[in-house]
Formats: C-alpha cells, structure tokens, sequence
C-alpha cells in the first residue's frame, strides 16, 4: 500500500506536467473572448489548479481521454474565475441601464447611431466610462454565446451534474439566443456571427463591412444589447422590466425585433439545436 500511493502520485504529477500547456492554450482561447482587462496570471493560476484536480479524479477506465476529460473542467474553473470577479454588481447593472437609456434618448433624437462621445456628454462622465459599461455587458453575454462555439464534442465531455431540467432549460435558453442572433438586423448578425461564431478577426469584419474597426466594435456593443434585452424580455420578464423601453421609433423597433424571435422558432426547434447533452448540432434554417 505504501510503494502504491507514491506511484499513483507520480503518475498525476506527470499527467500534470504533460498538460500543463493544455491549460495555456484554454486561457488564450479564453481571453480572446474577454475584455482586455482581464488578468492572464489569475486565469492561468485557476486553470492549473483545475488540471491537477482533474488529474486527482481522472478514470481512465471510462474510456475518455485526459485531455478531453481535463478540458471541460478547466473551461468551467476559467469560467467561475471570471464569474467570481463580481462584474455583475447593482452599480454595474445600473450604470449599463443608464447607458442604454442615454443611447436610445439620443438614436430618437439624431435619427442614428451616438457615438460613445455623445453618450458620455449626456451622461456627464468620459468616454472610458461608456467603454467599462460595455466590457461588463461583452462579458456577460459571452459565456452564453460560447454554448454556440466551434467546440465539438470531441473537445467537451458535459459535467454529469445538470439534472434533466436544469438541461433542458439551458438547451431552451441556447435555442432563444440563436434565434435572437438570426433575426439581428443585417449588420448586427454579420458582426456577432463573424466575430464569435466564426471566430473572426476584426479587420476583416469592418473590410466585408466597409467600416472601421472602431465602428464594428461599436455595432458588437449595439448588438450585445439587443440581445440581451430580447431574451430578458422571453426569459426573464423582471429585469426586462427594470429597462423598460421608450415611445418612439427605436422603441418600436425594438419591439418588433423581440417578437420576431418569438416567432422565429418553437420548443420543439430551440431544443433540436442541441443534443440531450447541450451540445451544438448546427443552426438554425
């Protein structure tokens, strides 16, 4: 028993030190989905910590292969360590509600799109501010738009601890976001479709569009928002309310793109988009 549990110590610490640049990789997928303020180090400490974990628990007589096996649960603690930076405070969604409010006064008022400028003179506070305020709202809706990545199910094994209906909420929720991308006004699809479905650079998003890259950076931001309020107003109808939205033409707009993701689909086609397991099975027609 003594020369055994060495020898299975040995063998975790070499798994480790085989994968730790696993770990490596999943953080640099990782923050090119983030903002830039994100720190590195923090997200590498909890992935390493997350891979010696895996390889405390790993069965090899399950037939999955370490690093696949390792790879779903690093993904889950870079993901927690981000959760855990408390992004989503009262004054955040506050200010974000106010930032919108200003954003919509001003597309009333201009017949277009405000430049950050603009809104931060209505605010009374800087640019940067504007440019935080988005961070926070990019952040948030990434985690949900990575359920449509390029993973397959090769690179995901599903933690065993969703239960049937946790399940089935999440693939419903999942459904409801890809209907809500599909119907995005033209620009808005290509920029969210191009930069986090397939992955593309920004320069070459803003050369398909002919704009800058400032300004696709401004449509993501534009795009984000809509989504967010489009499924808040399907699936949770009370923060939906703390935002509620003002007379006008880009009210009505609003309006008519969050009834067009109602009908975009049904129960029976959001949960097609999945597997039993929440994985993508491809797009919607």
């Amino acid at each position: 028993m003594t020369g055994e549990a060495p020898a299975t110590e040995r063998r975790g610490e070499d798994i480790v030190r085989k994968n730790m640049p696993l770990v490596g990789h999943l953080v640099r997928e990782m923050l090119t989905r983030v903002p830039s303020h994100v720190n590195r180090d923090d997200l590498l400490s909890a992935g390493y910590a997350a891979l010696v974990a895996a390889a405390r628990g790993f069965d090899p007589e399950r037939g999955v292969p370490f690093p696949r096996f390792a790879a779903t649960r690093i993904r889950g603690a870079l993901v927690d360590e981000l959760r855990g930076l408390d992004w989503a405070s009262r004054s955040v969604r506050q200010r974000a509600r106010r930032t919108d409010a200003a954003r919509e006064e001003l597309m009333a008022e201009l017949g277009r799109t405000p430049t950050a400028a603009e809104v931060a003179e209505r605010l009374g506070c800087t640019v940067e501010d504007i440019e935080s305020a988005e961070d926070d709202v990019h952040r948030a809706t990434v985690f949900s738009l990575q359920g449509f990545a390029t993973a397959t199910a090769d690179d995901i094994v599903t933690e065993p601890g969703a239960g049937p209906e946790e399940m089935l909420l999440r693939r419903e929720r999942l459904g409801y976001l890809r209907n809500a991308v599909d119907v995005l006004p033209e620009r808005l699809r290509v920029v969210v479709e191009g930069y986090f479905f397939q992955e593309r650079p920004m320069a070459q998003i803003a050369a398909e569009l002919g704009v800058s890259e400032s300004r696709v950076s401004q449509l993501r931001a534009e795009a984000l928002v809509l989504l967010r309020d489009g499924l808040n107003t399907h699936l949770e109808p009370s923060l939906a309310a703390q935002n509620p939205a003002k007379e006008g033409c880009v009210a009505r707009r609003r309006a008519a793109y969050y009834d067009r993701i109602a009908t975009r689909g049904t129960l029976r086609t959001r949960l097609e988009m999945t597997s039993p397991e929440g994985l993508p099975v491809g797009s919607a027609a």
